[in-house]
């Protein structure tokens, strides 16, 4: 048997529609195409009856990945560690000092304050000024 008269399944339907929903979204469909493709799809039955509604479409833009915090370089990797530890050491001397508030008879200072500010403050100057930071293009 052609791998083109081979039956399909709803995943590859969906699979399809998706592909089009993207071709309609970036605007190589308009609505009524798009939905007399999808209902194409839907009606479908072999791989090559799915295959002629996407046929004269050009390939799909790729996906836009996640948008990158900090860069690949030394100086992302860094900041990344330097974040991971100061965000570890803040959620830490916020739960001792929840856990004596809760338990002491009287209230206690927000000491866990002086931990956690004054290095995110520097952390995001960093940043700020460039450390670590991927290029804008991306």
């Amino acid at each position: 048997m052609r791998p083109e008269d081979m039956r399909i399944s709803d995943v590859e339907r969906r699979e399809v529609q998706n592909r089009l929903q993207r071709a309609h979204d970036i605007g190589q469909l308009d609505l009524g195409e798009f939905d007399d493709r999808v209902r194409s799809v839907w009606s479908a039955r072999t791989r090559g009856e799915l295959a002629r509604v996407t046929a004269d479409l050009p390939a799909p833009p790729p996906e836009p990945g996640r948008r990158q915090v900090f860069s690949d370089t030394g100086g992302g990797i860094a900041m990344r560690v330097l974040t991971i530890v100061w965000g570890s050491l803040a959620a830490v001397n916020l739960v001792v000092w929840g856990l004596l508030e809760l338990t002491m008879d009287w209230s206690l200072h927000p000491w866990w304050i002086w931990v956690a500010v004054p290095p995110g403050i520097a952390l995001a100057v960093l940043y700020i000024a460039g450390i670590g930071r991927p290029p804008r293009d991306r």
